[in-house]
């Protein structure tokens, strides 16, 4: 890629390029703004005056916007989410927005307008339900997995597609501040000073460490199928009838439980900020992502399998079984990192009264530390449950 003909987008450039493409007809009256909450990249929503229909062009950014121009970032991520999303949609294209347009030069994608849905973690903080999304979820998340698998397309074919999504900068990134960073006094992390005592204590916690390192080196090895690598309640829009899946710029060939890990996670990080009567449809899409994704990859696996060994008794068994608990784990880091580590959630950063939200962080704290210490001993989501009912806010070793 030269980086000489790479430049940031404006709004009025994006409506140019917009017009360019041929996406609206020629004279229509268009208006752009850049609606980007996010760290990576700037995010333009161009609109037909008109009629109200619209683009979404994503270009990524040379740094993260968090931390500045000191945090350089790669510009291939643009080629990796375009590619991921073709990928996705090619097995589930009713959870993907719909890509028109990319360029790896420019690092920009030109995709569907999803502006008539809203994101996953901004309604869930509100009170919303979206009574379909786990189910949806549970979905995009077993035909990605499966059909991207070792199972579910030939070995060869999938090494060669693999290659495609080699991404080690932002995988570093993940590396850092979701399995590193907030296990050890390191810069990066941020929290409110009354949590000290009970960082600390993780800081200093040998089985923790030992545990989380475990996870680690299946994030560094495990090549499993394509995941999306940031699941969260933030990468998904949803409404009451329909949920789409967007940013995989993390994506790369990575470990089944992975995704399932972080959805759960930012579930329970919803549910924690949720007084107890509220709590029961949050922890309702955390069962039904799990049911729905066992019952579906279980279904491809029996009709769809290009493995000879498939057929062998107890192997789909010990595979489900291994990703729940590779998922809960992964949920527990997940959980402590958004706590403690660099990048917060709204979830949980937005209790106003402070004493209730020290509480929340607290058990949050708690929750990731005993999702990762028992994670071999929890059989089901109930059994996530019942770990959740039982965390304290007296602190971390409550």
């Amino acid at each position: 890629m030269s980086k000489s003909i790479y430049e940031p987008l404006t709004e009025s450039g994006a409506v140019a390029l917009a017009v360019r493409l041929g996406l609206f007809p020629e004279g229509t009256p268009l208006t752009c703004r850049e609606i980007g909450d996010g760290n990576l990249n700037l995010v333009f929503h161009v609109v037909d005056q008109r009629t109200g229909s619209g683009v979404i062009i994503k270009q990524a950014l040379p740094y993260a916007k968090v931390v500045g121009e000191s945090w350089p970032l790669t510009l291939k991520r643009a080629v990796i989410e375009s590619n991921a999303l073709r990928t996705f949609a090619s097995y589930v294209p009713q959870y993907v927005p719909t890509v028109y347009y990319s360029d790896e030069s420019l690092a920009i994608t030109v995709m569907e307008d999803l502006s008539h849905l809203q994101i996953a973690r901004k309604g869930l903080i509100e009170g919303k339900t979206f009574p379909l999304l786990s189910e949806h979820i549970g979905e995009f998340i077993a035909k990605t997995l499966f059909y991207t698998s070792d199972f579910g397309m030939n070995q060869q074919q999938k090494k060669q597609l693999a290659q495609q999504f080699i991404n080690p900068e932002l995988c570093k990134i993940t590396e850092d501040l979701v399995f590193t960073d907030p296990f050890f006094d390191h810069e990066t992390n941020n929290f409110e000073p009354e949590l000290r005592h009970d960082v600390e204590a993780l800081w200093k916690d040998e089985a923790l460490h030992l545990e989380t390192a475990k996870l680690k080196r299946k994030f560094l090895t495990e090549a499993d199928a394509l995941i999306h690598g940031d699941l969260h309640t933030g990468s998904i829009f949803a409404s009451d009838t329909e949920t789409k899946v967007i940013d995989p710029e993390f994506a790369f060939y990575g470990p089944f439980g992975f995704d399932i890990g972080q959805f759960f996670a930012n579930l329970l990080l919803n549910a924690l900020s949720r007084k107890e009567h509220e709590q029961a449809p949050i922890l309702h899409h955390i069962e039904k992502t799990w049911d729905v994704f066992s019952t579906v990859f279980a279904n491809l696996w029996n009709e769809h399998n290009v493995e000879p060994y498939a057929k062998t008794n107890g192997w789909l068994q010990d595979l489900l079984h291994d990703i729940f608990v590779d998922a809960v784990g992964f949920a527990g880091c997940e959980v402590i990192r958004r706590t403690i580590g660099l990048a917060h959630v709204a979830d949980l950063d937005g209790i106003s009264d402070k004493q209730t939200r020290l509480e929340a962080k607290r058990r949050a704290l708690q929750l990731g530390r005993t999702l990762i210490l028992q994670r071999d001993s929890l059989r089901n989501t109930k059994d996530i449950f019942t770990t959740f009912a039982q965390t304290s806010a007296e602190g971390y070793l409550a």
